[in-house]
């Protein structure tokens, strides 16, 4: 957990839209705010198709914001210029979801980890290589693999190879995409358990976007829940998982499988009715209304603002305000 509360990324109602058609448009995020302090993990969780993945894409500047703002210690990044860009790149890394497509197959594993080192000009020669093999060492792999293709490893190591790359320019912050989610079960706790080692060595601030509600408790320290394009609750992670105030929240805490088979069997599940609708020209109020079994008039015409419902706990509902 950051000790201190000093901001590294100020997130002000930022926006991507993507035009679907010649009328369309899909909301994929739609006006989030939030603030990621320095050396903390911020947690994302949501379904599929909630915008997660696409807000730590514009986060990072693979995808140019619609509108809003993206400070980043102190910087708007969104206004920067290519030489700008080119120092927070070698701040900002991501780690991608699938550890098989985001390597590239024609490249060592090595040269993968090496290209950022070159890009940014950090070393040459065999200060290069020894920073290449320090890396493999650190996520658990050794100076042979540096010379061995993508293909020729598991996942898990494939993952690993992933990190090392994020890694190799030094950032001081990294998206991490759910790295897990195309990882077994038992390797999945690994890799985890190797972003909190690193990040305490190292002093890396995360973006944790993820689905596995278990894993985010274990290694966040705010959880931000997102539906279909807003931030619907923020708050500590011990706090949104005790006391989730948000209808949607609520439902999600209660999916989460006790390991003891009898509390499980008396637990109460929060189902919610019909499906996740279409972020695609959506209709004016609560994105969460046509499921929400409190919903008011209000929720159908006004949309409702993240405010500060209890100390450090954010949530947007108006059933906040009943």
């Amino acid at each position: 957990m950051a000790e201190n509360k000093e901001v590294l990324i100020q997130v002000k109602d930022l926006k991507k839209h993507f035009k679907v058609g010649k009328r369309a448009i899909l909301k994929a995020v739609d006006g989030i705010n939030f603030d990621i302090y320095k050396g903390e993990t911020l947690g994302l969780v949501g379904e599929s198709g909630c915008g997660k993945t696409t807000c730590g894409k514009t986060i990072m500047g693979l995808y140019p914001a619609t509108s809003g703002e993206i400070i980043y210690d102190g910087v708007n990044i969104n206004k920067i210029n290519k030489k700008e860009r080119y120092e927070f790149t070698r701040r900002a890394q991501i780690i991608f979801q699938d550890p098989y497509s985001s390597l590239n197959p024609r490249m060592t594993v090595g040269d993968i980890i090496g290209e950022g080192i070159d890009i940014h000009k950090l070393y040459s020669g065999k200060a290069r290589t020894d920073r290449i093999y320090e890396l493999l060492n650190i996520i658990g792999l050794n100076a042979e693999h540096a010379s061995r293709f993508p293909h020729e490893f598991s996942g898990g190591q494939r993952q690993r190879i992933g990190i090392a790359r994020a890694l190799a320019i030094e950032p001081d912050f990294i998206v991490c995409d759910e790295p897990i989610s195309a990882l077994d079960v038992s390797i999945q706790a690994q890799i985890v358990n190797l972003l909190i080692k690193l990040q305490k060595d190292l002093g890396l601030t995360y973006l944790f976007i993820a689905h596995d509600l278990s894993m985010v408790k274990h290694i966040s320290d705010r959880v931000g829940v997102m539906y279909l394009g807003n931030m619907v609750e923020l708050a500590k992670s011990s706090e949104i998982y005790e006391n989730p105030l948000h209808p949607y929240t609520k439902a999600l805490m209660s999916a989460i499988p006790i390991p003891d088979p009898n509390v499980e069997k008396e637990k109460k599940r929060v189902v919610i009715d019909g499906e996740i609708p279409s972020p695609i020209n959506p209709k004016p109020g609560c994105r969460f209304a046509g499921r929400c079994r409190g919903v008011m008039d209000i929720c159908k015409k006004e949309m409702p603002q993240l405010i500060e419902a209890e100390p450090g706990h954010f949530v947007a509902c108006h059933l906040m305000n009943k």
